[in-house]
């Protein structure tokens, strides 16, 4: 039941062959925030698997999101009139958010220090990222809602800022995998101190401060917008295309073609393109009527479809054409604004969202080491969570 093969015998032998290759030029990373990171990972016991550092700080992030779900579910705790999510959420939010955000950043350190880096190491690393991409804006979100007149968000806003950080995120791997190196964003060191500092000032002044323009008729809900799609048009975009064309001038793109090249871009493309067509036409109003459990599918199909990419470039494979996930979804799409689910729209969606969960789930334990899947973790001939090699018995 559970022994299909995720990773191919091309890809385990593409592993075999892996070297990791990562660029930072981050002002904020390399003078700031790598000499903190240098000092903590000196107190990390030795016996700490790397790995385990990696999924505390994804525990961390989805812990301060379910909390902010209990509280919030639909996003109107924000909103004037409604009792609000208390002051010690925030504040747990913002150490969470820094706490992972500094486990993040050491478990390459403590691999090496530890002299246990393997490839299975950096793909659980992207792998949980792909996913915790969607989990931050969900949460941040939660502070200004979709019920606070002028200073709300809109639901249809929230999925378009969430699908520009999921594209955002994309294409770092989908640069390395034309490039074969892994330019460090720019973008993410400045989101990650900027949500914990977010945190903090909400704790202290509440979210009604943020009803009150901060001048004329701007609301700190547009400074948001503008910081994430700016950080995404004005920073991780020309980066991002300066690096493709310096490598198609000097020759060293790893893909024979242009459409080769574009590959990793179609399923995600295809897949915001699915479910924007949804959001507009659905009878029943899906997003607004579900707009935590939508933005939800949306992250948890878009990590999968990330998660095959990483594959791709890290074992410099040919990438999918059409992700699996794409085709229910056609058809599910089609048949709610069609008209012809009716009433069962709300009711399919959510099975569809279990389905997506459940599927990505399997994929990582799989994968990764857990069940009876350990394909790529008994190839590499390493545990996933212990730093002890796995011999053969």
């Amino acid at each position: 039941m559970f022994s299909h093969q995720y990773v191919t015998a091309d890809q385990l032998a593409g592993f075999d062959k892996y070297k990791y290759s990562a660029v930072d030029t981050n002002p904020l990373s390399m003078y700031v925030m790598q000499h903190l990171w240098n000092k903590i990972v000196k107190v990390v016991p030795l016996w700490i698997a790397p790995n385990l550092l990696t999924f505390v700080g994804f525990l961390m992030i989805l812990w301060n999101y379910l909390l902010l779900c209990f509280y919030d579910w639909g996003y109107t705790a924000s909103g004037i009139g409604y009792q609000h999510i208390p002051n010690w959420v925030w504040i747990s939010a913002a150490l969470g958010n820094f706490l992972a955000y500094a486990l993040d950043s050491i478990d390459g350190k403590h691999a090496r220090i530890t002299q246990s880096s393997s490839p299975l190491g950096e793909l659980f690393d992207h792998g949980l990222d792909s996913w915790t991409a969607s989990i931050f804006p969900m949460s941040i979100f939660s502070i200004f809602g979709c019920n606070s007149g002028d200073s709300a968000l809109a639901a249809t806003t929230m999925y378009s800022v969430t699908c520009i950080v999921l594209f955002t995120f994309m294409l770092s791997h989908w640069e390395k995998y034309n490039t074969g190196v892994l330019f460090l964003p720019w973008a993410y060191d400045i989101s990650q101190m900027s949500m914990s500092v977010l945190y903090i000032l909400t704790a202290v002044v509440g979210v009604d401060t943020f009803h009150k323009p901060l001048v004329f008729n701007f609301y700190m809900t547009h400074v948001l917008i503008t910081f994430l799609v700016g950080c995404s048009l004005l920073i991780s975009v020309p980066q991002t295309v300066h690096n493709i064309f310096r490598g198609y001038n000097q020759k060293t793109l790893l893909k024979p073609s242009l459409y080769e090249g574009l590959l990793p871009l179609l399923s995600p493309s295809l897949l915001c393109f699915l479910l924007s067509i949804w959001v507009a036409y659905s009878p029943c109003g899906i997003l607004e009527k579900q707009p935590r459990l939508f933005l939800w599918m949306l992250g948890v199909t878009f990590s999968n479809v990330t998660c095959r990419v990483i594959i791709s470039q890290m074992t410099n494979t040919r990438c999918e054409v059409f992700h699996w996930m794409l085709f229910p979804l056609i058809l599910l799409v089609g048949a709610a604004v069609s008209g012809l689910l009716g009433q069962v729209e709300e009711i399919t969606f959510i099975a569809f969202t279990l389905l997506t969960t459940a599927a990505h789930v399997h994929y990582g334990v799989c994968v990764g080491r857990f069940v009876q899947g350990k394909q790529l973790s008994k190839h590499l001939n390493i545990y996933v969570f212990s730093i002890r090699k796995r011999y053969a018995d």
